[in-house]
């Protein structure tokens, strides 16, 4: 049984061209954290499980995600943490009783990676790297008997042949593979980031076959606006902190974002994605609101808007009165009438109350993850897909989204367990039926 050189990508693998058909207890199709967290539960019930992915080499997301910093978790309190997912708040919630926050920073601890709390609340492991984790993990499940078979595409099902874990079709360098499993838990990604493996391949397949699959659109995504060239040139990559940004129906949120060649990015832009994106979904465009002094009153501001200047420039004027100079003056310049700055009212308003219009969200391709995807309400409470018995989902591909900071990887890791036990559950009734046989 050869070895795959794929450095830590590397379990183990059979030989593709050992057999054209092989029969296995339990088959996992995506090799990110949460066909990993699949494996490494569905091991631990007594299973042997394959793993099967496209790429490589596995994780490839999960370490690209790391190289700023691998956000594990988030340490703040049950309740406020399970409304980061929204609309699918209550559902997210039930997963997370199967593997909480909490959960990941212990199942890390187990790992021998040692975790810390920064000072947003987010958890990292304390060296802030990915790879030795992945490293340690994949160290346990090779010695949990898990096998990894990499450069393994999933083909989907035959079209005149019933759709199963039994019927499981992939491309490999040595020709097409047929698998026939007893179960199978498809953990196969959104569709930001193609590049490393998730590129939504596989929507036609279940879609073909009668699942409802919600078209997949951007999530932590950054947004256009029309800047001009001044802004583009000399201001992109500045960061904008200090802030708060409202909504239009009041949503408001303090952090900071970043300036982009095309608009605006980065955590408090995530934070705010679902309802902007949205909103340009449905009217074209989306205004929000910035406060570029959030730590002071109004009155404040038109008091020291107000002091007579003398000769200084209205630049100087505002630096010196109020600290505001560089790219925060320049979004006033950016997004105020040229008249506002005559106007001591209207210019404080403006501060306290900047509007920015954002016209188009990034490309999907290229943001941090997607939302859409394997509806809810075609899974049973196990997430098994019901018209297809044994066959599960979790992950990115399911219907659901939620800001960074470490709630996506916590939720790909809690429904995970929650396929895998449903996947278990499923193999120990069929062997029961065996049994009675």
């Amino acid at each position: 049984m050869p070895a795959l050189a794929d450095g830590v990508g590397q379990v183990g693998s059979a030989d593709s061209t050992e057999s054209t058909v092989d029969v296995i207890d339990v088959a996992v199709i995506g090799a990110g954290p949460a066909g990993l967290m699949a494996a490494e539960v569905l091991s631990a019930a007594g299973w042997r499980v394959d793993v099967y992915d496209a790429m490589p080499s596995v994780g490839r997301k999960f370490l690209m995600a790391g190289k700023g910093g691998m956000n594990l978790t988030h340490s703040e309190p049950a309740e406020p943490f399970v409304s980061r997912y929204g609309k699918r708040a209550d559902a997210v919630g039930r997963w997370l009783h199967r593997f909480s926050a909490n959960d990941v920073r212990s199942w890390a601890h187990r790992l021998g990676i040692d975790t810390f709390v920064g000072t947003s609340g987010r958890v990292f492991p304390v060296d802030m790297k990915a790879a030795p984790l992945l490293r340690a993990w994949l160290s346990r499940l090779r010695a949990a008997g898990v096998r990894l078979h990499v450069r393994h595409r999933w083909l989907g099902w035959e079209e005149n042949e019933s759709a199963g874990p039994d019927n499981l079709r992939f491309a490999t360098p040595g020709g097409e593979r047929r698998v026939r499993a007893k179960a199978l838990v498809l953990t196969l990604g959104g569709a930001s980031w193609p590049q490393l493996g998730s590129d939504a391949s596989w929507v036609p397949s279940l879609r073909e076959h009668g699942v409802n699959v919600a078209p997949l659109i951007p999530a932590n995504a950054g947004f256009e606006t029309d800047w001009t060239p001044l802004m583009r040139e000399r201001f992109a990559g500045h960061p904008v902190k200090s802030v708060t940004m409202t909504l239009p129906d009041g949503t408001t949120r303090q952090g900071e974002f970043v300036i982009s060649e095309h608009g605006i990015e980065g955590s408090l832009v995530y934070a705010m994605c679902a309802p902007i994106r949205d909103t340009i979904r449905q009217h074209g465009s989306a205004q929000i609101f910035l406060d570029l002094l959030p730590d002071w009153t109004p009155e404040r501001v038109m008091a020291e808007v107000s002091r007579p200047r003398g000769s200084r420039s209205m630049a100087s004027h505002l630096q010196s009165r109020l600290g505001i100079a560089g790219v925060k003056a320049a979004l006033l310049r950016e997004c105020l009438p040229r008249e506002t700055f005559n106007d001591p009212a209207a210019l404080a308003a403006g501060i306290k109350r900047l509007p920015l219009t954002l016209l188009r969200t990034r490309p999907i391709a290229e943001v941090i993850s997607s939302a859409g995807g394997v509806a809810l309400e075609a899974l049973d409470e196990r997430l098994m897909i019901r018209t297809l018995p044994g066959v599960f989902c979790a992950g990115e591909m399911l219907d659901w989204e939620a800001p960074t900071g470490g709630y996506l990887l916590t939720a790909c890791f809690a429904s995970a367990c929650v396929a895998a036990d449903g996947a278990a559950a499923y193999l120990a009734y069929l062997a029961s039926l065996d049994t009675r046989q």
